[in-house]
């Protein structure tokens, strides 16, 4: 069964950072375009930012722009969301998904923008918690 891993979170004060990391589980991750979520108490599930399957193309959401930087490794199956300058209203469950096409965004692997809907990618994590709090 095709799954992905999420770690990564936890705590942290805000000003502070941390990375994520986003692990495949039953296949490779080459010929998927790799995107974070994140959804807090009371909210729906928004885009954060999303890498293209080789990673040469990546875009993120206006809230985390200049904050958060998204990349891949595909020799590890691995995918990491590096979050620097945390604030509190970042904090959510932030969920790793995997697409590659679908009738709505037929080339998502390699043009994956960060709005794209939850619902247009295949495989998901379980998430993981960051909270930034004082």
């Amino acid at each position: 069964q095709l799954r992905l891993v999420e770690s990564g979170g936890g705590l942290v004060q805000p000003g502070g950072s941390l990375r994520l990391s986003c692990a495949s589980a039953g296949f490779t991750l080459d010929n998927y375009a790799i995107a974070w979520f994140r959804q807090a108490p009371g909210k729906e599930r928004e885009g954060v930012s999303c890498i293209s399957y080789t990673g040469g193309n990546t875009n993120y959401a206006n809230f985390v722009q200049g904050r958060f930087t998204i990349s891949r490794d595909n020799a590890l199956n691995t995918a990491y969301l590096q979050m620097n300058s945390l604030q509190p209203e970042d904090t959510a469950v932030y969920f790793c998904a995997a697409g590659s096409s679908t009738e709505r965004y037929p080339t998502l692997f390699r043009h994956c923008p960060a709005s794209t809907p939850w619902n247009e990618f295949s495989v998901w994590g379980q998430g993981t918690q960051v909270t930034v709090s004082s």
